[in-house]
């Protein structure tokens, strides 16, 4: 609902980090402080520091009135045939032994006829031949478990919401 103001940031990260390079080229000759240094510092400290609390501002207005729909969320991943977890099996048959450039052939065939024919992508695995001589039905549903992929929000969370660093 914020894409204006998301796209906003994003574009000042961008200056907030070009400056950050400057202050970082003047690193090096801090032992022979001239005026080369202090120009650069004189737009980029006042800019930066503006800069990042107008970010900070628009940012905490942003998580403060985002509308999150865990459904809508869902559906979209739906949406794609399971075709989000091909990473997590192509790292598993890898781990298996076979090169990665096999396993993407493997797990990539199957993408693809997912992707143009609608077909889920779980039943295209789980029906391989090369892949079931490789990962067994139970390895198999555990690429597919989503769970895994949020296993670390809770940590997440708390390193950031802590109330010491807040």
């Amino acid at each position: 609902r914020n894409p204006i103001t998301s796209e906003q940031l994003s574009g000042l990260a961008r200056v907030v980090r070009g400056n950050s390079l400057a202050a970082m080229e003047n690193i090096p000759l801090w032992h022979e402080r001239d005026i080369s240094h202090s120009s650069v510092e004189r737009i980029i400290i006042p800019d930066s520091t503006i800069l990042l609390d107008y970010m900070l501002f628009k940012f905490t207005d942003l998580i403060d009135t985002l509308l999150v729909y865990p459904e809508n969320m869902k559906r979209n991943l739906k949406m794609t045939h399971g075709l989000i977890y091909s990473q997590r099996i192509l790292l598993e048959l890898a781990k298996k032994g076979i090169t990665r450039e096999k396993a993407y052939e493997l797990v990539q065939r199957n993408a693809l006829e997912s992707w143009e024919e609608g077909v889920e992508f779980y039943e295209l695995v789980s029906s391989d031949e090369e892949i079931k001589k490789l990962l067994t039905k139970e390895e198999l549903d555990a690429c597919f478990d989503l769970d895994y992929h949020l296993k670390h929000v809770d940590t997440i969370f708390e390193r950031v919401f802590k109330e010491d660093s807040i």
